[in-house]
């Protein structure tokens, strides 16, 4: 049996893998020259490092990355609104980790073999009978071609062909009211992070977590017009250094640590629910954020992501070579799922980014007076698998 993977990012190159392993020839297209993910950080949360742990991955991840919970949410000035129990959290769900996204990257694709990956390979378009069309560039040779597969798994993204191809009349992405900035500082001595922490302010909010390798890793996310631009990466940094100038260390100087080229921003957008994450008629299964494109107000595009093709390999191994059957059950399992973790990110997302003083401060109140043990109970639904 063979699959044709279109997308060679974190889910992409997991589904290969749970795939590969399952005894399927696979095939992987990538758009970029090479299998890589740059600029940003991943906390890879309980949840996925179970599916990780599936995949052969887990231990080698754990060894390999900062495992400390998130400490909480800070306001401006410093002062903590919700401090979270992290002895509770690993005790009630497991570890936590973070690593540079082009860590997991390289861990997963060094378990797909090499004849397997096709960089540099733009898919245009799927066909019903499981044809792939597909245009090649200096990273797979050059010309034009096309590929069968028994399975086509879409994991191409927001802006997903595979999508496009086997749901047409999928509504499209829509703009969640703020923008991204994603960057990891340059390792310098007295520019530290305690752990994984948010500030919140009115409409933004600032977060940073420690790299295992000294550096840190920082996200920013506000309201903001869509398709704004500050122009260059480096007009980008002056404008965050002048924005979070006076909120608390360590933001400032994290900011003064940044080289701008570092520096990447992106409109942030979610997939309304689709009807559907398979097709018989296209022998299509579609993941991550093909399937359910999320806010990352919860850090978990990439944890179900992972889940995703976990699940698949298994839905499609259960139904002993009856492909349509495994693309049921993997619908029945996984869309539910993904969903609900989607309007949560959302509902998360909303509060976060209120810019009434008013509110601001009826939110901030509120945060204060709820027991670091709510944590752990709004993130059961989603991480799951308590005490194990």
């Amino acid at each position: 049996m063979k699959a044709v993977v279109v997308g060679g990012g974190i889910g992409g190159l997991a589904a290969a893998v749970a795939l590969h392993a399952r005894g399927w020839d696979v095939e992987v297209r990538e758009r970029a020259r090479e299998f890589t993910d740059i600029g940003a950080g991943l906390a890879v949360q309980p949840n996925a490092l179970r599916a990780l742990d599936a995949l052969g991955l887990g231990t080698t991840v754990r060894a390999r990355a900062t495992t400390d919970p998130p400490l909480g949410i800070r306001h401006a000035g410093g002062g903590w609104l919700l401090r979270n129990d992290t002895d509770g959290l690993r005790r009630r769900f497991g570890q936590w980790v973070m690593l540079p996204r082009a860590e997991l990257v390289a861990l997963l694709r060094a378990q797909v073999p090499e004849s397997a990956l096709r960089a540099g390979s733009t898919v245009t378009g799927v066909l019903p009978d499981g044809t792939v069309r597909y245009r090649d560039g200096p990273g797979a040779g050059v010309g034009k071609g096309t590929g069968v597969g028994d399975l086509v798994v879409g994991a191409d993204g927001i802006r997903s062909v595979t999508r496009r191809a086997v749901l047409p009349e999928a509504p499209p992405p829509r703009y969640a009211g703020y923008s991204t900035w994603r960057f990891i500082t340059t390792a310098r001595p007295g520019v530290a992070a305690e752990g994984s922490v948010e500030t919140w302010g009115r409409g933004e909010r600032f977060g940073y977590a420690p790299l295992p390798d000294g550096r840190v890793y920082c996200y920013v996310m506000a309201n903001a017009p869509q398709g704004e631009s500050k122009g260059s990466p480096e007009d980008e940094l002056a404008h965050l250094r002048r924005r979070f100038a006076r909120w608390h260390e360590p933001i400032p100087s994290l900011l003064a640590a940044t080289e701008g080229s570092a520096v990447l921003r992106h409109d942030t957008y979610e997939l309304p629910d689709l009807p559907t994450f398979v097709s018989h008629r296209h022998r299509t299964a579609l993941l991550g954020d093909a399937a359910h494109a999320m806010t990352p107000n919860l850090g978990q595009g990439a944890c179900q992501a992972i889940e995703d093709a976990v699940e698949l390999a298994a839905a499609l191994d259960g139904a002993g070579g009856d492909t349509a059957a495994g693309l049921d059950a993997y619908d029945r399992v996984r869309r539910p799922r993904t969903q609900m973790v989607v309007r949560r990110s959302r509902r998360l997302g909303g509060v976060a980014h209120w810019s009434s003083p008013v509110l601001t401060a009826l939110r901030n109140t509120g945060l204060r007076m709820t027991p670091g043990s709510s944590f752990a109970r709004s993130l059961a639904p989603v991480i799951g698998g308590e005490g194990r």
